[in-house]
């Protein structure tokens, strides 16, 4: 039984550099978001990955949703208190 991943044995030193480099820049790229850009849904960051699913997402009823999004802006209150503020619409 194949596990994942298993293809990178077979892959050149040169591809898997290629291939860190590439992830490396997406990872980036979702770290720098901000504002409303960190609440998005990101398939483009999930499509790095070799086995391609569909994308069956499940999403919580409006009230919950909500509350999850206030406990995430929470966090960030809690874990970047010292992050600018930016007032600005989506």
């Amino acid at each position: 039984m194949q596990q994942l991943d298993d293809d990178l044995k077979e892959k050149s030193a040169e591809w898997l550099a290629a291939e860190v480099q590439k992830l490396r820049g997406a990872i980036r790229e979702h770290r720098d978001a901000s504002g409303h850009d960190l609440c998005w849904h990101h398939p483009k960051l999930w499509e790095l990955l070799p086995e391609q699913v569909p994308i069956d997402v499940a999403v919580p009823p409006w009230p919950q949703f909500m509350r999850g999004c206030v406990k995430y802006r929470q966090s960030l209150d809690e874990q970047l208190p010292g992050a600018k503020i930016e007032n600005k619409e989506a």
